[in-house]
């Protein structure tokens, strides 16, 4: 089996996953592994599916509120303050 080695894991990051695991009673390794296996099990048609709901449910906002401003031009103007 594969050993996988990762640097840099954020002091907050590491403390939720150790937590995780104690509350599934799991080892540390054991709980990255699922959470590895969890996040590449995703299908792209569900993936797809996913983005469908968000497309919908962004178009009946939309229609009640009106045309929604572009995420890329909020964060600009706020790195220009």
């Amino acid at each position: 089996m594969a050993i996988l080695h990762v640097r840099d894991v954020p002091d907050d990051l590491y403390e939720r996953i150790r937590q995780l695991a104690a509350r599934e009673k799991r080892s540390l390794s054991a709980e990255v592994v699922r959470l590895l296996e969890l996040a590449t099990e995703r299908e792209p048609e569900a993936l797809e599916s996913l983005y469908d709901r968000i497309r919908r449910r962004r178009a009946e906002i939309q229609r009640k509120v009106g045309v929604l401003p572009s995420s890329v031009e909020l964060i600009r103007a706020d790195r220009d303050r």
